[in-house]
């Protein structure tokens, strides 16, 4: 069984947003128990993808749009940023969308072993400077619980505009025993409508900033 995650995780960078706290507690689509789930969140051929760190909550409601047949978590921290998340995934029409709130040093208590199909990691914090490293949500500790939580063929689908996490996330999966799949440093330059386009990532495209993005699945070699 992997160590325990230290509470670690930075949350969104906002402005706290009193309605959207106060409609946290209110939502439909937020999970007042997620631990009482782990183990019971897929039903019959249901793929599950769980997003850390959602944001504002885009890219999982898009997502769940797309793949309606799919089951899609997204977790985030920041109080403000999960209850705007909760008022449009109530809003919206899908039944396969799902909040969290909550610290993704907690992923192994919400979920078991071999259930997770597809983690996504979008924009994640960089933690730029060295010593906070252990707290990249590609660092060696995240990954050993990422490894037990994947399903035997399931995968992390990594976009970020920072080239250096980049750069430490693909050396990291690699020593970890993940094998690489996908791997671009442009990944905008042509279309990927089968893939939705977050917050943050609208915004670096309209700048002109390249998005890195890598696919690693599973290691047979995983525990």
């Amino acid at each position: 069984m992997p160590r325990p995650l230290s509470r670690c995780v930075a949350s969104m960078r906002m402005r706290k947003v009193k309605w959207a706290v106060e409609y946290l507690e209110q939502s439909q689509k937020k999970a007042a128990h997620p631990e009482e789930n782990r183990g019971a969140w897929r039903s019959g051929n249901t793929k599950l993808h769980v997003e850390l760190g959602c944001g504002k909550g885009n890219y999982s409601l898009e997502m769940a749009k797309l793949y309606p047949d799919d089951l899609f978590i997204a977790v985030e921290k920041n109080e403000s940023a999960a209850g705007i998340a909760a008022k449009k995934f109530d809003e919206s029409e899908c039944e396969n969308l799902i909040l969290i709130h909550g610290d993704a040093a907690d992923l192994n208590l919400w979920f078991a072993e071999q259930e997770i199909d597809v983690l996504h990691l979008n924009f994640s914090d960089p933690w730029p400077k060295k010593r906070y490293a252990k707290r990249r949500l590609s660092s060696a500790g995240f990954l050993e619980v990422y490894q037990s939580l994947l399903s035997k063929n399931g995968e992390i689908q990594m976009k970020t505009d920072n080239g250096p996490l980049f750069e430490f996330s693909v050396i990291e999966f690699l020593n970890a025993g993940f094998i690489l799949s996908e791997f671009y440093v442009d990944y905008r330059r042509d279309p990927h409508p089968e893939d939705a386009v977050t917050e943050y990532e609208e915004k670096f495209i309209r700048l002109g900033q390249p998005i890195y993005r890598c696919v690693f699945k599973r290691g047979d070699g995983a525990k």
